[in-house]
């Protein structure tokens, strides 16, 4: 609650209505002073960001620990003891993505791969194509071991070094990059289908496809720039398709229970709810996931792996004892729901999240 003086003046400066208190009866307004310092300014939006007190860690751990527990208190009218579902879901899911964002970037640094690494093992058999580029991969290591030397005779600094020894890898995925996926140039591609026959011509989805990578070749995108930009792009515009598809998916709740008992608006409080948890472990397990990463152990590895694995066994399992929680139907009643319900959103979310990447990549170039 605010510390601040109460006025001394007991009419309110919103609606003019007498204040015996600190709160106006009438609007609720607190009866403060109106200037106020860049303390209170900012404990005064932390306050309100949290709905005061305490309400915002006790919804934190009902929301991960009770299942249904906050759709049941808030459907019942205790709703001043917690953060309202859709402020929860917006807090939650900004913290979610922006942390991931910048995860994400910080992991580019850790687990880019030298080209050392891609180079198979020996007594592998390897095709004409395979060996084409373990020969590239070859001369680029000899170059880098090079550029070491020459660092090493004070020819170039540490910067430069790395920055060429970089240059060179991402001319060799350039290279690689542009063999696999697509043409030089659209003309190009359009000439060799015009001088195929018609059984080997690309089919419509195909030809979209290769005209897409021609374009990124086109922009001289390396893979790497390619699926950092893909990665960029999805997650920004994630959070939309998410949101988007809430009221789908409690349309398929208000489906499967009773129309008289429960109204629509019951399916996404619950909703609301059940997202927020998805993206507050999502959030948890990632960062753990990256805290662990900094320690380059492999037993931290091993762990991580783990937690990761139980993080997303729990955000399976957590969906059954909410969904039998809240809607009060039999263990074997709610379970066979729960299934048929998971099936679908499966497949429906798999289709959107499909569609949303080819929206991606279509808006790469």
């Amino acid at each position: 609650m605010s510390k601040s003086q109460i006025r001394k003046d007991k009419t309110c400066l919103n609606c003019n209505h007498v204040v015996d208190q600190r709160f106006c009866p009438n609007c609720g307004q607190e009866n403060t002073d109106s200037r106020k310092t860049f303390h209170h300014l900012f404990i005064h939006f932390f306050e309100d960001l949290t709905h005061y007190e305490n309400a915002f860690w006790k919804t934190i751990r009902n929301l991960l620990f009770k299942p249904a527990s906050l759709t049941k208190e808030y459907l019942s009218g205790k709703r001043l003891s917690y953060l309202a579902p859709v402020r929860l879901y917006i807090f939650i899911s900004f913290i979610t993505f922006l942390m991931l964002s910048m995860l994400s970037s910080g992991e580019e640094e850790q687990e880019h791969r030298s080209l050392a690494e891609l180079r198979p093992k020996p007594g592998v058999e390897l095709s004409q194509s395979e060996a084409k580029a373990v020969r590239e991969i070859d001369l680029v290591l000899s170059r880098q071991k090079r550029i070491d030397s020459l660092q090493a005779a004070g020819q170039f600094s540490r910067e430069e070094a790395k920055t060429m020894k970089k240059s060179l890898e991402q001319q060799y995925q350039s290279i690689s990059f542009g063999k696999e996926f697509g043409y030089k140039s659209m003309k190009e591609l359009d000439s060799v289908q015009r001088s195929l026959p018609e059984d080997k011509k690309l089919g419509p989805f195909g030809y979209w496809f290769y005209s897409k990578m021609t374009m990124v070749n086109q922009d001289n995108m390396t893979g790497d720039e390619l699926v950092t930009k893909f990665k960029e792009s999805f997650l920004h515009n994630f959070p939309k398709v998410l949101f988007i598809y809430m009221p789908i998916f409690a349309f398929f709740l208000w489906l499967f229970h009773g129309k008289k008992r429960w109204y629509y608006f019951d399916h996404g409080i619950f909703t609301l709810h059940y997202f927020s948890f998805v993206l507050l472990v999502t959030l948890i397990a990632q960062s753990i996931d990256y805290l662990l990463g900094l320690m380059h152990s492999d037993i931290a590895d091993i762990i991580s792996s783990f937690l990761v694995f139980g993080f997303a066994c729990w955000m399976l399992y957590y969906f059954f004892p909410a969904h039998h929680r809240f809607y009060g139907e039999t263990r074997t009643v709610s379970f066979l729901k729960s299934v048929t319900l998971f099936i679908i959103n499966f497949f429906i979310i798999s289709a959107i999240l499909f569609v949303f990447s080819v929206y991606t990549l279509i808006n790469l170039h």
